[in-house]
């Protein structure tokens, strides 16, 4: 792990099971419009293929439930904005904590002088609702460089966040070691010439990983896995 100069988290599913939180925060958002949309586990799990919070909404809505709501962009957006501050207040109280290994990993980064960083599709807010209550009011600092999905031309599994994150960082991709839970933050880490580890999550561990440094249930078996020659 040392030999890597920058250390780059995704958040919803690798830093913490947040998805059930934001699969809630939907559902109780539909509610509070009006609409009788319940997005359930086996259903949230395809709509997760589709990045991005609004994006989600309007693929549910082209796909499933055939235009019946007639949102526009606008009413989507404020949707969004609802959930986000639903989402925000399920996470205050300090119930979706790091996953294990997570806050090893960063205060082991912070000892050795390694750069970290945020590579995310979802919002500043939704990272800063979960990182407050796990890190503390100023867990910021503790980052080098944070890009958000809604602060770049695409999403996960295209590249963006992550050529945006090197730009900020100043360092060569080979140099960096990224940390994701799903195939679509795989590819879009490999596209950008990044070594990944993968660390399966509720919603993502059934996935294939191909082209992965390194597969694991939980970032604390991670020098277990090394020492043991596993591919990484």
């Amino acid at each position: 792990m040392n030999r890597f100069r920058g250390l780059i988290f995704d958040v919803d599913g690798t830093m913490a099971e947040t998805e059930e939180l934001h699969r809630r925060a939907f559902n109780e958002s539909f509610a509070h419009f009006g609409l009788d949309w319940v997005w359930d586990q086996d259903l949230y799990r395809k709509l997760l293929l589709v990045t991005g919070g609004k994006e989600r909404i309007s693929h549910f809505q082209r796909e499933y439930a055939g235009e019946s709501a007639g949102l526009d962009a606008n009413q989507i957006a404020e949707l969004h904005r609802f959930k986000t501050a639903r989402y925000a207040e399920l996470v205050a109280g300090g119930n979706c904590p790091l996953r294990p290994g997570v806050a090893e990993i960063i205060s082991s980064a912070r000892s050795n002088g390694q750069a970290l960083a945020i590579a995310t599709t979802t919002s500043r807010g939704n990272v800063d609702a979960l990182l407050t209550p796990a890190l503390g009011s100023k867990w910021q600092g503790l980052f080098d460089a944070i890009v958000a999905g809604d602060e770049v031309p695409k999403k996960k599994p295209a590249p963006d966040v992550y050529l945006g994150v090197l730009a900020a960082l100043d360092l060569p991709a080979n140099s960096c070691l990224a940390f994701e839970d799903s195939r679509n933050g795989l590819l879009a880490a490999q596209s950008a010439g990044i070594p990944v580890v993968i660390s399966r999550s509720m919603y993502f561990g059934d996935e294939t990983f191909d082209g992965a440094f390194c597969v694991v249930q939980e970032l604390s078996e991670l020098e277990a896995a090394i020492l043991k020659n596993q591919p990484f």
